[in-house]
């Protein structure tokens, strides 16, 4: 059974904009530097700040909403458990972001033992049982066929909006190399995204003009 979060977190509301005394809205740095010398009204912060882009993080990662929810708790566990250890090398999302991206690649070690494990290997859910003419889950199948790395820098540049460099930090790549790489994806989609057959009877036709704006017509951010 999963370690619940500290009773703190789950039964608090959103605090107010000066909880922590402050004239603006501290930085996350500076609530997680609180939080490490024992501020819980810190940690609360920063929970209600990242819950759902952590969230959003592991569900476009895997398949199952409950492996979402379990991957979510246990990166802001780990994020209490290495509070003491914290120091602002870099910004706070990257390094939280950091620690979701070891729990990711955890879970899906752990997918792929219990799939061969089960010879389960390669099995893949049912698309027929989802909603067709759902444009989210048109893009979701095309961004799986990117490469690993190149799905992997559009999902982070896309939905999590890091910037390149937090990307490199990441993903330890350069960022030269995180930039093209980024170019290729976005191109492979827009090809992958347009439509190559009239659509099945009864189910509307999409147009590249449905498929979120994020993947294929966003402009390049610094």
């Amino acid at each position: 059974m999963q370690e619940p979060l500290p009773t703190f977190v789950l039964h608090s509301e959103a605090p107010p904009r000066n909880a922590m005394n402050e004239t603006s809205s501290p930085s996350d740095e500076h609530l997680m530097l609180a939080f490490s010398q024992g501020s819980p009204e810190a940690f609360t912060q920063l929970f209600h700040r990242y819950k759902q882009p952590i969230y959003g993080f592991f569900r476009r990662r895997v398949t199952e909403p409950p492996h979402a929810e379990e991957l979510t708790q246990e990166a802001f566990l780990a994020l209490v458990r290495s509070a003491s250890r914290y120091q602002p090398r870099a910004l706070f999302r990257t390094y939280l972001y950091a620690i979701a991206l070891k729990l990711l690649r955890a879970h899906r070690r752990k997918a792929a033992f219990r799939a061969t494990f089960q010879g389960l290997r390669g099995s893949t859910p049912d698309p027929a049982r989802q909603d067709a003419t759902d444009s989210a889950l048109w893009v979701r199948r095309a961004v799986a066929q990117l490469d690993s790395i190149d799905r992997e820098i559009v999902l982070l540049r896309e939905f999590e909006q890091l910037s390149y460099a937090e990307i490199a930090d990441l993903l330890e790549l350069p960022i030269n190399t995180v930039r093209s790489r980024l170019f290729r994806a976005r191109m492979a989609l827009r090809n992958l995204l347009e439509p190559a057959a009239p659509p099945a009877k009864g189910v509307a036709q999409l147009t590249p003009l449905t498929v979120p704006q994020v993947i294929t017509q966003k402009g390049h951010r610094p």
